[in-house]
């Protein structure tokens, strides 16, 4: 399994209208969401637009793959373009990952791991 961050600029004085929709996300692109193998998604928005996305998955190829040739994720995309700051292309294929510097069951299941072996982590 891989978690996956990312990052999007959304027009601030957009805001309002991009939380509007996201109450609303259609069924259908739920459950392409579902279907490309994402879970745990989240998305959390900022006052000045910076948004930060989140969801496990266990190929991030197949699941950008799935979306990327998903007539109901592009009708999406195209919905949601004018509420981003950008190139106007695609906001789900022009997202900035961000590397993951820690997560604690990681952390813990080492510690533990070492203490079993009789080692100091």
């Amino acid at each position: 399994m891989t978690r996956v961050c990312f990052q999007l600029q959304v027009d601030p004085d957009r805001l309002d209208e991009y939380r509007r929709r996201h109450a609303a996300v259609w069924p259908e692109m739920l459950r392409e969401l579902e279907a490309s193998g994402r879970r745990n998604y989240s998305l959390f928005l900022r006052p000045d637009g910076l948004l930060i996305g989140y969801y496990e998955t266990d190929s991030v190829a197949d699941s950008d793959a799935h979306l990327a040739a998903s007539p109901v994720a592009a009708r999406w995309e195209r919905y949601m373009a004018d509420l981003f700051v950008g190139d106007g292309g695609r906001a789900d294929q022009n997202t900035t990952a961000l590397p993951e510097v820690f997560h604690l069951a990681d952390q813990l299941a080492r510690h533990e791991l070492a203490r079993h072996e009789g080692a100091q982590p």
